[in-house]
């Protein structure tokens, strides 16, 4: 019986549920390739799998290929940062949206949601990690996290942020978990905009490559986590702190939920 029919069984969150063995087992070598491809392109995000190949073998002395590269990038969900047309998704197509943001001023919370997945390491695996990100105070609206790659952890929780708010526009990127029928119509049931990353526009989403970018900084690049809850735990408690106590400088050195809620108090008063 699949996990995922055992917590549908259990009436329990799917991406909180874990395999002790994966059915392909990743080993450490790999681990380690990921670790190190990681890291490259969260400090360049616009190297490509060729570039990546080449400063492995120079910097690192590793016998690897560029095939092998691309690969493993597909497989932990990096795409390089850079105009380009989109080429590999010419079959998701039926469901890309026009990019809403250019030229648009953001000024007001739940005006501009994006939403986005990364790589997050541990020290013996690796999860994925979704964000809901308020483009306007740079606040943590929800997330979460998954064993797998599988697009349910990303209808969940947009699902439950959906449920206590209301955006007028969502941005993705044009991958596979926001170019299919289940998210779109969930968008539009309601009453969501659909915006996404367009052709040759390296830095639409950039608000929420940088949120990714200070986590491993802050946490992951320093710490080892040993299992799912550590790293579970470690996120609890990093959004909390990033949302309400750390110093934002688009923000002028105020916190996110001083932008964020701040409509709320002001009712609230």
């Amino acid at each position: 019986m699949t996990v995922k029919r055992q917590a549908e069984l259990l009436a329990i969150n799917r991406s909180s549920a874990y395999r002790k063995h994966p059915g392909r087992t990743v080993s450490d070598e790999e681990l380690h390739l990921r670790r190190l491809i990681d890291e490259i392109h969260t400090a360049e995000p616009t190297w490509d799998y060729r570039t990546i190949t080449f400063f492995l073998k120079r910097t690192f002395k590793l016998r690897i290929n560029k095939k092998r590269v691309r690969r493993i990038m597909r497989d932990m969900g990096i795409y390089t940062i850079y105009p380009k047309p989109n080429l590999s998704r010419r079959y998701h197509a039926q469901y890309v949206r026009p990019y809403l943001l250019r030229n648009l001023s953001i000024t007001r919370p739940d005006q501009v949601w994006g939403v986005d997945i990364t790589y997050i390491r541990m020290k013996k695996g690796f999860m994925y990690l979704f964000v809901i990100i308020d483009w306007y105070s740079r606040y943590i609206v929800d997330y979460e996290l998954s064993s797998t790659i599988d697009k349910s952890f990303v209808l969940n929780c947009l699902k439950r942020a959906l449920a206590t708010r209301q955006p007028e526009i969502i941005n993705s990127d044009q991958g596979g978990h926001f170019t299919n029928p289940d998210y779109i119509n969930l968008l539009e049931e309601n009453d969501v905009r659909i915006s996404m990353d367009g052709k040759g526009q390296c830095l639409d989403n950039v608000r929420t490559e940088r949120f990714f970018r200070t986590l491993k900084y802050d946490r992951i690049y320093i710490n080892e986590y040993e299992t799912p809850r550590e790293l579970r735990s470690m996120l609890n408690e990093y959004m909390k702190t990033y949302n309400t106590c750390r110093p934002h400088s688009s923000l002028s050195g105020a916190c996110p939920a001083d932008f964020y809620l701040k409509s709320e108090l002001i009712v609230a008063a």
